[in-house]
């Protein structure tokens, strides 16, 4: 009797299973049960772009060399309509951009997004009820709003449109033609394809306040549309003389990119397109002879023959020639023979911006952003325009 409970001990013991084995699964490669591990979650991205005009959105997932856009949203809203003349974000215009948000929002809920950043601009760094805008979109619309300042606008727009700069080229001047400012930005080219800011400005010039001051939804008239361009020239001017840009753009070493609604239709519209086609007109170069002449044909229509032009249609109809003002304005200060133009911009720069930061919640990284904190304090200035940020570098 005591001789078989030993044997049956003895063979127990042989086929009892080691512990970690229980459960069907063997150690990884450190020895680690790996019985709790869990697929890495898909890190999904959504930036939110506020502009005076527009409301943008992009959602898209990192890939090995940027990254794979899977929900977009673009609405004109015209949040800034009548700022110019009142000062104030009107309820009309509050109402329409809510709504677009909530579109936004019900496209981020649906994609599974896991980080996000909303931005708005102009309009709202001018309006003096910002705040009150600001809190009714938390409120309904269940997101925040930062409002950035022009240095940080622009440095995102580089970021966005780095993909598009040319490494032949030292220098670019990229301009962005916006619905309540223009951002101009001086950049230098670098081989290892991390452009810099150099310099940069914002005029209060965009393509619906200017619609506003000269009543482009009329026909415009030959002296009015120059009395157009020469306001601008003369706020733009200074510059380019602070830079000195006279004899790089002479000996052909500056590149001219543009990223607007203003030179996306034009490029449309030179392409012949039946319908906007993002994949045509992105990364395309265009004659700058061939944009002037198409400004030139524009600001001589009414506001119905405009309306019947497919690239343009009623949403753009009255804000296009103040863009052809805008974007002569900038032809005539520098002489470039082409532009590089570029639908990609603040969102894109947001999503880069997103990817590549650290991410969240490594030891080092808290160390080593509580160090900065407690060295140097990091502000971005708005008041300077002779920032040199590294494109790359992600915002504080």
């Amino acid at each position: 009797m005591n001789t078989e409970t030993n044997n049956q001990t003895d063979n127990n013991r042989r086929n009892k299973r080691p512990r970690w084995q229980k459960s069907k699964k063997k150690p990884d490669s450190s020895g680690r049960k790996n019985n709790n591990q869990k697929p890495a979650a898909k890190q999904i991205y959504s930036a939110i772009d506020l502009g005076t005009n527009n409301c943008r959105l992009l959602v898209a997932q990192k890939t090995e060399n940027g990254f794979k856009v899977i929900d977009s949203f673009s609405r004109i809203v015209r949040l800034g309509e009548g700022l110019s003349k009142n000062g104030t974000l009107s309820k009309e215009a509050i109402d329409r951009t809510i709504e677009a948000l909530d579109i936004c929002v019900a496209k981020i809920k649906r994609r599974g997004v896991t980080h996000i950043r909303n931005v708005a601009t102009q309009a709202c760094r001018e309006a003096t009820n910002c705040d009150e805008f600001i809190e009714r979109v938390e409120k309904e619309v269940r997101i925040k709003l930062h409002i950035i300042d022009p240095a940080e606008e622009a440095r995102l727009a580089v970021m966005g449109c780095k993909a598009l700069l040319d490494r032949k080229f030292s220098n670019a001047i990229v301009f962005d033609i916006g619905g309540g400012s223009t951002e101009l930005i001086w950049v230098k080219i670098r081989g290892n394809g991390m452009p810099e800011i150099i310099d940069w400005t914002s005029v209060p010039f965009g393509v619906v306040n200017l619609s506003e001051k000269y009543g482009t939804k009329e026909t415009v008239s030959k002296s009015r549309y120059a009395e157009m361009r020469q306001d601008i020239l003369s706020a733009i001017k200074s510059f380019e003389q602070k830079n000195d840009m006279e004899d790089l753009v002479a000996q052909g070493q500056v590149q001219l990119m543009g990223t607007s609604g203003t030179i996306t239709t034009l490029t449309a519209m030179h392409l012949e397109l039946d319908y906007y086609d993002r994949n045509r007109v992105d990364g395309t170069s265009v004659k700058s002879a061939r944009i002037r002449e198409l400004c030139q044909q524009l600001s001589l229509l009414n506001y119905e023959e405009r309306v019947a032009l497919k690239s343009i249609g009623s949403d753009r109809a009255d804000l296009v020639v103040a863009g052809c003002a805008i974007l002569e304005s900038i032809m005539d200060l520098w002489p470039i023979e082409e532009i590089r133009v570029a639908d990609r911009g603040i969102r894109e720069g947001m999503l880069l911006d997103m990817m590549n930061s650290p991410k969240p919640g490594k030891k080092n990284n808290r160390r080593r952003n509580n160090k900065r904190r407690r060295n140097r304090p990091r502000r971005t200035n708005t008041g300077s325009q002779s920032m040199k940020p590294k494109v790359g570098e992600p915002a504080e």
